[in-house]
């Protein structure tokens, strides 16, 4: 992690202003461990009580939490979401399944856009590495870790459009997408043509950010968004003709 040494006068208020940024930025996840005191100390250049007193003050505003006998923690809770009621309709609903995908069509080619003209060197290797294990467990023919992948892929990039708002927001929405609020993702990567489809839409996508060319790779994300809503609204198309097949033949059983 990116610590750096603290000069300030009032040496805890830089750890703590330093800290802060970090969370906001991404660099430090939620359910993430800190470094042990001692290191975090000397990667900082500051003293254990002026460190303890930085460490007091974010667990009092609840950005951390210190849990005895294995160290200190970004809080979980900063992982916030929907209220469960929400959520409830969210999965029920499938207006709010299209409208999830529309709206990740609008931030992800934004954050593709970013990714190629602000990424940095890391941050396109990061997305080239995340991208080289997608073709592996595409090899695999490995749904969960393909699926899982996925969502790993989209959110490199969005870390990568150097927007905090953004990576927050969409961060929320990928944590909804992979306890299947809206879709199961593994279903899409079950079938062998969507799963070629959409290795190669995710290699558009790769290829134009490294290319940093931001025009192509807001225009790969879009179409591969755009796809996703397609296959979504087949495999929706699909299971409501066999519910109705299968009241169907339930009526003619029942008939005789």
């Amino acid at each position: 992690m990116p610590f750096q040494p603290v000069h300030q006068e009032k040496l805890a208020k830089g750890v703590v202003r330093q800290i802060e940024l970090l969370i906001l930025r991404g660099l430090l996840r939620p359910g993430e461990r800190l470094p042990s005191e001692r290191d975090l100390a000397e990667r900082m250049g500051v003293s254990r009580p002026s460190l303890r007193e930085a460490i007091a003050d974010l667990e009092a505003r609840e950005l951390l939490v210190s849990r005895a006998g294995s160290g200190v923690y970004v809080a979980d809770m900063l992982q916030s979401t929907f209220p469960k009621a929400l959520i409830e309709l969210f999965a029920t609903h499938d207006e709010a399944v299209f409208d999830y995908v529309s709206f990740r069509r609008d931030l992800e080619g934004m954050a593709a856009e970013r990714a190629a003209r602000f990424g940095s060197e890391t941050d396109l290797k990061v997305i080239e590495a995340v991208f080289g294990k997608m073709e592996e467990a595409h090899f695999r023919q490995h749904a969960a870790d393909e699926a899982a992948l996925d969502a790993e892929f989209h959110l490199a990039i969005i870390e990568a459009s150097h927007n905090i708002v953004m990576l927050h927001t969409m961060r929320v929405m990928f944590d909804l997408l992979k306890a299947g609020v809206f879709y199961n993702r593994q279903q899409l990567f079950r079938q062998c043509t969507t799963r070629d489809t959409l290795l190669e839409q995710h290699r558009a996508i790769h290829l134009a950010i490294q290319a940093r060319d931001p025009k192509a790779a807001r225009e790969a994300a879009e179409a591969h968004m755009t796809y996703v809503e397609t296959v979504l609204d087949d495999l929706r198309k699909a299971d409501k003709h066999e519910g109705i097949a299968q009241l169907r033949y339930k009526y003619a059983v029942e008939r005789g």
